[in-house]
């Protein structure tokens, strides 16, 4: 029960969010979207490295 309830609040939120980027949210120019896009890309390595340090200890 407690695994539907969560489920069901996770999916709520998300709707919600979805829907007030749709309305609110603005359109990125391309530099934008390139440096977001590099942003990640570290992030995401950096997390990699992370998870594998953790793993390996």
């Amino acid at each position: 029960m407690n695994l539907i309830s969560i489920l069901v609040l996770l999916f709520i939120t998300l709707f919600v969010v979805v829907k007030l980027t749709e309305r609110h949210g603005k359109p990125l120019t391309y530099e934008q979207q390139s440096k977001l896009s590099k942003i990640a890309m570290v992030l995401i390595f950096v997390m990699l490295v992370a998870a594998l340090i953790k793993n390996l200890m």
